[in-house]
């Protein structure tokens, strides 16, 4: 009876504990329930004040009236603080060339092929952007700088840019972009070189290519669009 009563205590005792077990297993799983619950709180949190944010930067700035360049001139021309400052960020303004709209307008006029040791190549843009026929040809393996006069009126044109992208049989071989900057309207065209290229020499260099130009601004309104097709040649093609 004794051990039995022993037996029987420690079973009790042991019973104690598996509830006790029991109790600290079920508070162990309330408290991660909790804590899950409190995480996906804060992760809706989160995920909601970045989608207010992201609503936020998506939303446009409503900007006051705008105003043409020439209008932008003439306001506040008596005040002389006001007509300084304005010399500063505008630069010297041709007046014959500020038009009476908001829209800038710049037209490409000339492409010039440089390279030393010969005479400059100048091309004449259409204002089609279509050159018929082959435009020009390089040599391979030739050192050359490209040169683009251009002509601003009517009002400042912002981050004007230059994109160009090269296939030869279908296949995509090159592409290349050019900030020019921001210009204000001027009679006298502007000029912008870029830095010094080499072509590519060898047997599969050589041939017919195919390439599209773009020149837009920092609202992407693109301005001129050329295709055009040139060739690499052993030799300068002969004037």
């Amino acid at each position: 009876m004794a051990v039995g009563a022993v037996g029987s205590s420690n079973n009790m005792g042991f019973d104690e504990k598996m509830e006790a077990g029991d109790k600290s297993g079920a508070l162990e799983t309330k408290t991660s329930e909790t804590m899950s619950a409190n995480q996906v709180g804060v992760d809706e949190s989160s995920q909601n004040a970045a989608e207010e944010e992201e609503e936020e930067v998506e939303r446009k700035i409503k900007l006051g009236p705008q105003f043409t360049l020439k209008e932008q001139l003439e306001k506040d021309k008596d005040d002389e603080s006001l007509r300084r400052w304005k010399e500063q960020l505008l630069g010297t303004v041709d007046l014959e060339n500020v038009g009476e709209t908001l829209e800038p307008e710049v037209k490409i006029l000339s492409l010039s092929i440089i390279s030393p040791g010969r005479p400059d190549i100048v091309l004449p843009i259409p204002e089609d952007g279509k050159p018929k026929g082959l435009w020009f040809s390089l040599e391979e393996g030739s050192h050359y700088k490209l040169k683009f006069s251009f002509q601003v009126s009517n009002n400042i044109v912002s981050g004007l840019r230059y994109t160009n992208t090269v296939w030869k049989t279908g296949m995509k071989v090159d592409s290349s972009k050019e900030m020019f900057g921001t210009f204000s309207p001027q009679a006298e065209p502007y000029t912008h070189e870029m830095l010094e290229e080499t072509t590519p020499s060898g047997f599969f260099a050589r041939g017919s290519y195919s390439a599209r130009s773009k020149f837009l601004d920092d609202d992407n309104k693109c301005y001129l669009e050329i295709n055009y097709t040139f060739d690499i040649r052993k030799e300068w093609a002969t004037p």
